[in-house]
């Protein structure tokens, strides 16, 4: 009844503003989506009548928050309808059984059935469905001076159909029917052979090819069409099925200087040459592991690292790297040469079962922002009175209603990222981060919370020092650092936060650490480590899993967190690395 009672209520909001349309196509098309209410007819109704109220952009990003969701199929079929811009999200991310997929083909237009022949989780008989449309999808389109021309022409100078077309083949028990002169669409799917999966044995003699020379009015006869795809059809059946190559077991490459993959020796180029192995992300279908950024900048021997490889290459799937640092005679760094093989069964499967782990995560998230945000919009419109007067006591409710969400939106930002770290699928955008205008204004924003716990930051100078890091992740970095160390602080304890010794191609930050925290005393400590949220105000998931997110960060960033006997010691890589001109 709660569901129903949802559906009911957005049905009957007004929705002749814009305002009103554009949120009840969002709250229909979440709560169809979400399997929160059922897709009949009445509320399939309303989306298709507020398709044209409601703008383009608003509907596609309606489709792309459906990405993790699992909406039904007439809902799919509605986005299906749409323009390209928004039915390529839901095409591309949609999981139906195979039944569904076949009743929603002949509704798609050539483009939607492109996207899904991109697809590699579709059933066989969707992909078989497919096939039986290529012909459709990619006909030629008979020309405008042809369209005119036979348009112009009365109906009663037209030319007669034929009584009888040429068969293809022995036409003794076939089922012939006139053909039109031109084709039209509907008959050509109707006439579109489904793929047999017992292929009828070939002719003795091989048959003519069909003539497919323009029929008088423009376009071709749909007979001689019809008998291409079949002969077409028939020779790709019979021919014999290439034996997949064996999977490669390792591979060597070679890097310059400044580490760019450079040569290859046994597997495909294309899928690593011109790959970084200075840059610890996604590049292109490569993500290199940031201890072999590590071992770069330090110009060391490494081993065991982790290389992956998306597409469909040879070289595709996880691999185990050890590289070898290389120096000319005068002693200056060259490059390296690495040796890769496959990882063995078992790590591939934890690998395998990790990443399904974090995208199960990923949905939850998913699932908790959408209503929070919600909850956080209402209480902005109440306390704004942008839907009318307002007492002041319930326009402070409000207010802590919103301070909640933020602080709960900010937790579930924290577990996003947790995941998208676990998955490897964090996506990172290097450039040069001044550190010590970002830490004054992390700081600065932290002030009211420290100010809560009688505790300050005493920030001192550190130059012009900047990282070689995505700006986004190193901000969310510093701001759990700061606060996980303010939450755990005594009164009166003050935070230490100054430049510390680093290597060559580094920047290292130093902070103290507060006696709440003495139970610190190596990195896996901090899997242990007790919370220390600092009351309602504090990091909603505790100190713990901000130091254990910040750790994580700044290894995914390339550099990492070490523990010391009064100290925290951040490091990042360097936006402009010294020069290496001799082996470390």
């Amino acid at each position: 009844m709660r569901f129903d009672d949802s559906l009911k209520t957005v049905l009957s909001a007004d929705m002749e503003s814009g305002f009103g349309a554009r949120s009840a196509w969002r709250q229909l098309v979440d709560l169809i989506g979400r399997g929160r209410a059922a897709p009949d007819e009445a509320a399939l109704t309303r989306l298709r009548a507020l398709r044209d109220i409601v703008p383009v952009e608003i509907r596609a990003a309606s489709g792309r928050a459906l990405a993790f969701a699992t909406p039904p199929a007439p809902l799919v079929a509605l986005f299906a309808e749409d323009g390209l811009a928004v039915a390529a999200p839901v095409l591309r991310t949609a999981r139906l059984d195979a039944s569904a997929w076949l009743d929603l083909l002949p509704r798609l237009n050539p483009e939607g059935r492109a996207l899904l022949r991109h697809r590699r989780d579709l059933p066989r008989e969707v992909i078989d469905g497919l096939a039986a449309y290529e012909a459709v999808d990619f006909v030629l389109p008979a020309a405008e001076t042809t369209a005119t021309a036979t348009e112009s022409q009365p109906a009663a100078e037209a030319e007669p159909l034929p009584d009888t077309v040429q068969p293809l083949a022995d036409s003794s028990e076939q089922d012939v029917r006139p053909a039109p002169s031109v084709i039209d669409l509907d008959a050509f799917r109707d006439a579109v052979p489904a793929r047999s999966p017992a292929p009828a044995p070939a002719p003795a003699t091989e048959p003519s090819a069909p003539d497919l020379s323009p029929a008088p009015h423009g376009g071709f006869r749909i007979a001689d069409v019809v008998a291409r795809i079949d002969a077409f059809q028939r020779q790709r059946d019979e021919a014999p099925i290439a034996e997949p190559a064996a999977e490669l077991d390792a591979f060597r490459f070679e890097t310059d200087a400044q580490g760019l993959v450079v040569a290859i020796d046994g597997g495909a180029r294309g899928a690593l040459i011109g790959v970084s192995l200075a840059v610890a992300m996604r590049q292109g279908s490569v993500t290199v592991d940031t201890a072999i950024v590590d071992a770069f900048l330090r110009r060391r021997r490494f081993s065991g690292a982790r290389l992956d490889i998306a597409g469909r290459s040879e070289l595709a799937g996880g691999w185990q790297v050890a590289g070898l640092p290389l120096f000319d005679k005068a002693g200056r760094f060259t490059g390296y040469l690495c040796t890769t093989q496959r990882p063995a069964g078992g790590d591939l499967n934890e690998d395998a079962e990790r990443r399904r782990g974090s995208e199960l995560l990923r949905q939850l998230v998913h699932e908790l922002r959408t209503p929070t945000n919600a909850i956080a919009g209402f209480a902005e419109l109440i306390e704004s009175q942008l839907l009318g007067p307002v007492s002041d006591a319930y326009r402070g409710h409000a207010l802590t209603i919103q301070a909640q969400a933020a602080r709960l939106i900010g937790a579930i930002e924290d577990l996003d990222t947790a995941a998208r770290i676990e998955g490897e699928a964090l996506e990172l955008h290097p450039e040069p981060v001044p550190i010590e205008p970002l830490l004054a204004r992390v700081a600065r924003d932290l002030t009211a919370f420290a100010d809560a716990h009688n505790t300050a930051f005493d920030l001192h100078p550190m130059g012009e020092h900047a990282a070689l890091a995505d700006s986004r992740a190193v901000e969310r970095l510093l701001s759990r650092m700061l606060a996980a160390l303010a939450g755990a602080a005594a009164p009166g304890e003050r935070i230490d936060i100054a430049e510390a010794p680093a290597d060559d191609g580094e920047v290292a930050i130093c902070f103290a650490r507060p006696a709440a925290l003495s139970a610190i005393t190596d990195d896996d400590s901090l899997l242990s480590l007790g919370d220390h949220d600092g009351g309602s105000d504090g990091p909603l998931l505790g100190a713990s899993f901000g130091l254990r997110l910040a750790r994580d960060l700044a290894r995914e960033l390339g550099g990492g967190l070490s523990v010391g006997k009064h100290l925290l010691t951040l490091r990042l890589p360097a936006a402009v690395p010294a020069l290496v001109g001799a082996p470390a």
